[in-house]
């Protein structure tokens, strides 16, 4: 995003919205004008946005001295689903954080550079660009601790709790386990865990392990030639009707229609 377009953005009117994917937005210079969380942030670059799918929010970029230069990268969950939680848990009620322009701000824009450069290739290697975008919400997190290390919001024991949760859930979530294996696992109640997740992420252990078997499902469905049934049957579906059904609940379409759509993007 450079000046011209900031322009054009800020004069629109722009009311608070949501959308279907993640936003990662990197401001180099200028300003960017947040509403997000029921505050509205007005931050100077250098800084950082991250926006979770489905978050309602408001975002206007403004000039400062005539400048403005920001990445704005955006993503599916599926596209890096082993960190998915991991994101919606660092960025709860957390999702404005000012930076030092130094060396380490300037390693993140060098991976910005990096994948948008690979994404200009007439076959762009998406597995290179989802190791990078990895890479660079890492680094991220490093440099956020070292700034705001205790002003998450989030009791250390409860997010250690998350943290546990979410790692033992990357290792089962195939599995057709329910609430209280993963609150056994953690050795508290389900209540508790339930409560947990609650307050961090806004859903119940039960839709965090759904969500987290439908990233996959959508994965799959994208890319791989396995038909549905075997999909579900993977993911601790038993049927084909029950998978289709959570599916489309959860989605708006059916797992066909899904693939059908992606196919059509990619193709």
């Amino acid at each position: 995003m450079d000046e011209a377009e900031a322009t054009k953005i800020s004069a629109l009117p722009d009311e608070p919205h949501k959308h279907d994917f993640e936003e990662l937005i990197i401001g180099i210079e200028g300003q960017l004008e947040h509403f997000i969380d029921f505050k509205n942030t007005l931050l100077e670059a250098p800084l950082i946005s991250f926006v979770t799918k489905g978050k309602v929010h408001r975002v206007i970029p403004k000039l400062s001295n005539g400048k403005c230069d920001m990445w704005v990268l955006r993503f599916k969950s599926e596209f890096i689903p082993e960190i998915t939680f991991q994101l919606y848990a660092n960025y709860h009620n957390h999702a404005m954080l000012k930076l030092p322009k130094d060396y380490c701000f300037r390693r993140l824009t060098t991976i910005c550079e990096i994948i948008n450069g690979e994404m200009q290739q007439i076959n762009p290697d998406l597995s290179v660009v989802k190791h990078l975008l990895s890479a660079l919400f890492i680094m991220i997190e490093s440099e956020r601790n070292k700034i705001t290390p205790n002003e998450t919001g989030i009791s250390p024991t409860q997010n250690t709790t998350l943290q546990n949760f979410l790692q033992i859930l990357e290792e089962n979530y195939q599995r057709p386990l329910g609430v209280e294996f993963y609150a056994e696992k953690l050795f508290m109640s389900a209540r508790n865990l339930n409560l947990i997740c609650k307050n961090i992420l806004q859903q119940t252990v039960s839709e965090i392990i759904e969500t987290r078997k439908l990233i996959e499902a959508k994965n799959q469905l994208t890319h791989t030639n396995k038909n549905i049934s075997e999909i579900g049957f993977d993911l601790g579906f038993n049927e084909k009707a029950y998978f289709t059904n959570v599916f489309k609940k959860r989605t708006g379409q059916t797992p066909s229609e899904f693939r059908k759509e992606m196919k059509n993007l990619l193709s």
